[in-house]
């Protein structure tokens, strides 16, 4: 699947876009590029320094020590993302769509043993396609999946839309908003679906509801859908 609709407590609906297993493996195999680099590094360091032999195990050991909690580190400081992560404009979120808890990274970094190390990401490979929203067996335990930020531009970016023949529309409300407005909203509107961000999905519902003076039935992320083809409906029947 190339995504995956969740819905939060607040009752918003949000489709997530899955990151796909060449974009996770590529990364992958980046963040491997650099964990290699940084222990040649060392080694050729240590090395260098003639340190004596008896104490090089445990320096080697401190120095290395970065490289072996890479994963759990960089994700846990960096929202989610790893050099290879951020590279192929993936991230790790939890199930919701939110940011995810040092114990969350920390679950899948432990089970990454299982589903990468141990089985050469054949493990995880299997579950992802399996489980079709992203998850491999570390993601399952922790709660959380592997999202693509990458962006697809197309016509539908711009405000308008091709309406269905026999369209209704239900808000004439929507022609107190101009171009300029309905555009902001889309804008807003098709981020926070992208990067499954209720609150901005909330917030534009609340604005559209004091502005049109309507009392909406649809959910929020419905509503601000319905609202976009409205006004493409009275613009382009106008």
């Amino acid at each position: 699947m190339d995504e995956f609709q969740i819905e939060t407590a607040q009752n918003v609906g949000i489709n997530q876009n899955v990151a796909n297993i060449g974009d996770r493996m590529l990364g992958y195999l980046i963040d491997s590029a650099v964990i290699l680099f940084y222990v040649i590094a060392s080694i050729l360091l240590l090395v260098a320094l003639d340190l004596d032999m008896g104490d090089t195990w445990a320096i080697y050991l401190l120095v290395n020590l970065p490289a072996f909690l890479y994963y759990v580190l960089l994700e846990t400081f960096w929202d989610g993302k790893t050099i290879g992560k951020s590279a192929m404009s993936t991230r790790v979120v939890k199930l919701d769509g939110s940011k995810a808890s040092f114990a969350n990274y920390f679950v899948r970094w432990i089970l990454r043993i299982i589903d990468v190390v141990l089985t050469s990401g054949g493990v995880a490979v299997l579950t992802i396609l399996i489980k079709g929203n992203g998850q491999r067996i570390g993601d399952i335990a922790a709660g959380t999946t592997v999202i693509s930020e990458k962006k697809k531009v197309t016509i539908n970016d711009t405000i308008f839309k091709d309406i269905p023949v026999g369209y209704v529309p239900t808000y004439s409300q929507v022609t107190v908003l101009n171009d300029a407005d309905i555009q902001k909203v889309k804008t807003l509107y098709d981020d926070a679906v992208l990067k499954g961000n209720h609150n901005i999905i909330l917030t534009l519902y609340h604005r559209l509801i004091k502005v049109m003076a309507v009392e909406p039935k649809e959910k929020p992320v419905d509503f601000i859908a319905k609202v976009i083809k409205d006004y493409n409906y009275y613009t382009q029947n106008m």
